[in-house]
C-alpha cells in the first residue's frame, strides 16, 4: 500500500505539473528560454567563476557579451536573411516552373507511353504550387506571429528573460541544494542517480548539439555561398538550425539546397553535384569528428524518440513545448530504463527462484552509482 500511495502521489504530481504547463504556456515563453539559456551558459559561469570572478560578476558578463552578441546578429544578419527570404518567396514560382520542364523531360525518358497521364497530374500539383506559395508564406508568417511572437511575448522575451538569465546563474547552485533538500530521504540516493543521469543526457544533447548545429550552419552557409548557390547563405543557417533532430534537418535541408540547385542549374548538373558534395561533407564532418568528439554517447536518446517528442509537445503546448520537448524526453527516457533495469532484477521477471535449484542472475545495470547533486 505504501509503494501504491507513492507512485499515486508522484503521478499526480506529475498530471499537475502538464496541466500547469498547458495552462499557464502563454506567459511561459520568456521563462522557459531564460531556464534553457542559463542552463546551456551555466558552465561558462563557473569556469569564470573559478577564474576568480565572483558569481554575480560572471552572470553580468555573460549576459552582457550574450546581449551583445545578440544585437550584433540582428543588425547584420537578420535584414540580410530577411532579404534572402523575401526574395525565395518571389522567386519559387519561376524556380518551380523550372523544375518542372526539367522533371517533364527526365519522367518522360523514364516512362514513354504512360507520360502524359502522370505529368498532367504532376502540373496540376506544380501549378497550385506555384500560385499558393506566396500566399502560404505569408499566412505561416502571420500564422508564426499571432501565436509565438505577437508583439506582447516579444518585448517579454527582449526584457524578461535577461533577467531570468541572471538570476539563474547567481542562485543556481543554491537552488540545486535546496531541491536536493526537499527530497525524501528514503529516495534521495536513487533520485540523484536518475536525475545525474537525466542530467548527462540533456546537457550533452543541449550544450552538444547546439554548438554543433552553429559549427554546421557556418558551414553549410559559407560553402553554399562559395559554390554559388543562390539563397545559399539562409539555405545553410537554416540547415544548421535544424540539425538539431538529427538526420531529419539534414534531409530537409539537402532536399531543398538540391531543389534550388536543380532549378537554377538546369540542364547542367553541376550545382546539384556541388550540392551534394558540401551535404555529403558536412554529414561526414558531423558523423566522423563533431558528434564524437562534442557529444559522444552520452546522450542515450533514439532519433526517433526524439522526433516524436518534439512534434508532440510542440502540437500541445506549441514553442514552449518545443523548448522542455528534450530535458522531458531525455527525463523520461530514463526512467523508462530505470523502471525495465527493476523489474529484470525483480522476482516478477526472474520467478522465485530456478527450478533446477541453480540461483538467479540479475541483469547487469548501467546506471551511474554517483550520488553528489546535479551541476
Amino acid at each position: 500500500m505504501r509503494i501504491e500511495r507513492q507512485l499515486l502521489f508522484w503521478f499526480g504530481a506529475g498530471l499537475a505539473l502538464l496541466g500547469m504547463i498547458a495552462l499557464l504556456s502563454p506567459v511561459l515563453l520568456p521563462f522557459v528560454a531564460g531556464i534553457v539559456i542559463a542552463y546551456f551558459l551555466n558552465p561558462v559561469a563557473d569556469r569564470l567563476q573559478r577564474m576568480g570572478c565572483g558569481r554575480m560578476l560572471s552572470a553580468v558578463l555573460i549576459v552582457v557579451a550574450v546581449g551583445v552578441l545578440v544585437a550584433i546578429a540582428a543588425v547584420l544578419l537578420v535584414p540580410f536573411m530577411a532579404n534572402q527570404f523575401r526574395q525565395l518567396a518571389e522567386t519559387m514560382p519561376v524556380d518551380l516552373a523550372k523544375l518542372e520542364v526539367a522533371s517533364n523531360l527526365w519522367l518522360k525518358q523514364l516512362l514513354g507511353d504512360r507520360f502524359p497521364g502522370v505529368v498532367s497530374g504532376l502540373e496540376r500539383a506544380l501549378a497550385d504550387l506555384a500560385q499558393s506559395w506566396t500566399a502560404s508564406v505569408g499566412a505561416i508568417a502571420r500564422a508564426l506571429w499571432s501565436q509565438g511572437l505577437a508583439i506582447v511575448n516579444f518585448l517579454s522575451l527582449l526584457l524578461i528573460t535577461p533577467v531570468v538569465v541572471f538570476y539563474l546563474l547567481v542562485d543556481w547552485h543554491p537552488m540545486l541544494q535546496r531541491v536536493d533538500g526537499w527530497l525524501p530521504r528514503e529516495h534521495a540516493g536513487t533520485i540523484r542517480r536518475l536525475a545525474n543521469e537525466i542530467n548527462e543526457a540533456v546537457s550533452a544533447f543541449i550544450r552538444g548539439q547546439g554548438t554543433i548545429c552553429l559549427i554546421l550552419g557556418a558551414f553549410y552557409a559559407g560553402a553554399l555561398m562559395v559554390i554559388g548557390l543562390p539563397y545559399g547563405v539562409l539555405i545553410g543557417l537554416l540547415t544548421g538550425v535544424m540539425t538539431f533532430v538529427p538526420i531529419v534537418g539534414w534531409a530537409l535541408g539537402f532536399l531543398v539546397a538540391a531543389g534550388t540547385a536543380l532549378a537554377h542549374g538546369w540542364p547542367s548538373f553541376a550545382l546539384l553535384a556541388q550540392v551534394a558534395i558540401v551535404f555529403g561533407a558536412g554529414m561526414a564532418i558531423d558523423s566522423a569528428v563533431l558528434s564524437p568528439k562534442i557529444v559522444g554517447q552520452r546522450i542515450g536518446l533514439h532519433p526517433v524518440w526524439l522526433i516524436f517528442s518534439l512534434m508532440a509537445f510542440s502540437y500541445l503546448f506549441g514553442f514552449v513545448g518545443m523548448l522542455v520537448a528534450v530535458p522531458v524526453a531525455a527525463a523520461v527516457a530514463v526512467i523508462v530504463r530505470f523502471g525495465l533495469e527493476s523489474y529484470l532484477g525483480s522476482m516478477f521477471y526472474t520467478g522465485p527462484g530456478d527450478r533446477d535449484g541453480e540461483p538467479r542472475q540479475k541483469p547487469a545495470s548501467h546506471i551511474r552509482s554517483s550520488t553528489g547533486p546535479v551541476s
